[in-house]
């Protein structure tokens, strides 16, 4: 274990070698657990604490790695409830934008990144709350849906936050729990399938990468696991009351320790 703890301090953390372990499990099992709770998450969930002790190109990519192995993990349990005519229209711009976001990765400065992440996630939250009583619309058809599919991507190849703003288009639409869960997870899915082999081709895949990987996919199905029962024994008051929890409890962290 020496070995590898080694090569993670000196590579890719700033922090005691089994502090950055435990922030990776920690990280890992609880995007997981979103991610098998509510089919998105991973990213606005784990990213908060992965930027503790990961680069934020090494955090942005195993946000991904992880957030595909999650999907996958859950997909086959929902499969019939998913209504592909429904989120086809954010699939293809999602596609378009991952690019785009997989562009910016490079740029990005540490603490504006935090502080950006930290604003959604708490933007989210707000949304959600804010949102829960008042009466669904329809306007904008599927061209708004696109633009939500187009937005969602540049996440997705930015941060591996491709779930963020179909989330909070799903509120505005209002659809049901099954419906939501069903956009969410195919959408992401194929965003962050995609962005995967974005940052493939951009060289993101490292050797850090790989061994930041390796602790973190154990505790991502565990949690993922985990998730997804307590998803089936939730109603769904209950349901957004854990999520937004979660979300305003790693923004409000993320924006304190970078002001």
């Amino acid at each position: 274990m020496a070995g590898p703890c080694r090569l993670v301090k000196c590579r890719i953390m700033h922090v005691e070698p089994v502090e950055s372990i435990a922030l990776i499990l920690l990280g890992a099992l609880a995007g997981g657990f979103v991610s098998g709770l509510a089919g998105f998450g991973t990213g606005i969930t784990a990213l908060g604490i992965w930027l503790y002790a990961l680069s934020p190109s090494v955090a942005a990519t195993l946000v991904i790695v992880c957030s595909v192995s999650a999907q996958l993990q859950t997909l086959p349990k929902i499969w019939h409830t998913i209504e592909i005519r429904r989120v086809a229209p954010f699939i293809i711009p999602g596609l378009l934008g991952i690019p785009i976001g997989t562009t910016l990765l490079a740029s990005v400065d540490v603490r504006v990144f935090k502080l950006t992440i930290g604003g959604l996630l708490i933007a989210f939250a707000l949304h959600a709350l804010v949102n829960r009583s008042k009466r669904a619309i329809s306007w904008g058809g599927r061209i708004a849906d696109a633009w939500v599919g187009l937005g969602g991507g540049i996440l997705g190849g930015l941060a591996g936050l491709s779930g963020v703003l179909p989330t909070m288009w799903a509120d505005v639409r209002g659809w049901s729990k099954a419906q939501r869960r069903s956009i969410f997870q195919v959408f992401n899915l194929s965003i962050l399938s995609a962005a995967l082999v974005a940052h493939a081709i951009a060289g993101l895949i490292t050797r850090d990468l790989v061994l930041a990987a390796a602790f973190a996919l154990p505790g991502t199905f565990v949690g993922s696991w985990t998730g997804y029962v307590l998803y089936t024994r939730l109603s769904d008051k209950r349901f957004k009351e854990i999520i937004l929890a979660l979300l305003c409890i790693s923004g409000v962290l993320l924006i304190w320790t970078n002001i």
